[in-house]
């Protein structure tokens, strides 16, 4: 794969080899970035489990201290209180069998986050195929499926990621944005990896962050030292 004059240069500030501490893997991700606009910095987290096993799943959510830069769009599917709640907290889209129509019929997605009302699930399974593929179904674990639906709508918009294995065991997530600075960015790594060391599930054997690379969004892969992660030693 040919990469551009920028990429070549960055690269020569990155050891291939090199497992880097937390700040100066960080540091190195904010100086590699090689686009005019302002590039995400994102984790990929490879863990020793099996996402084929059930009681080896990884999921859940947690705000990021400093967010992640990008101004989230929410959909609310509720009604009544619930909807008046959402609508007064700022969600951009709230409705029921309207709005599961407009994507159904219209192909509406105009939105990051999906939020629902436990009642209104049956209602929203029918968008399984739809959202699904996205990662954007409501879920109880990532805190989309609550009755307490103005708390997600704030939680959303102050930051709030879902991370989550892929088939190959491997959790991708931003953590914000290169203008952010190496402290705050910082401050999303480990509360990112934190909440997922903790979410270590009991079946899980033998080392479980395997490996674990940061990178902006053009820039390249800068490996971290697995053991140096989540405030403990994963």
């Amino acid at each position: 794969m040919k990469h551009g004059k920028k990429y070549n240069e960055s690269l020569k500030l990155v050891e291939k080899t090199k497992l880097y501490e937390v700040d100066e893997a960080i540091s190195l991700a904010v100086k590699t970035k090689t686009a005019k606009f302002d590039e995400t910095v994102e984790v990929h987290i490879r863990l020793g489990v099996d996402s084929r096993h059930a009681d080896q799943q990884v999921r859940g959510a947690v705000v990021l201290p400093n967010g992640t830069g990008k101004k989230m769009r929410v959909l609310v599917i509720a009604k009544g209180d619930a909807a008046k709640a959402a609508e007064e907290v700022g969600a951009e889209f709230v409705g029921a069998e309207d709005m599961v129509a407009r994507i159904q019929n219209e192909g509406f997605m105009d939105f990051d986050v999906v939020i629902a009302t436990p009642d209104m699930m049956g209602l929203v399974g029918r968008l399984g195929k739809v959202l699904g593929p996205r990662g954007l179904m409501p879920n109880p674990k990532a805190g989309t499926v609550t009755p307490d639906v103005a708390r997600a709508v704030n939680e959303a918009k102050a930051g709030k990621i879902e991370y989550r294995l892929d088939k190959t065991n491997i959790i991708h997530c931003p953590i914000g944005k290169v203008s952010f600075g190496e402290e705050k960015l910082k401050e999303n790594f480990d509360t990112l990896l934190s909440a997922v060391v903790k979410a270590k599930p009991a079946a899980a054997k033998g080392q479980y962050v395997r490996s674990c690379v940061v990178a902006s969004t053009m820039g390249p892969g800068i490996k971290i030292n697995p053991n140096k992660v989540g405030g403990v030693q994963a």
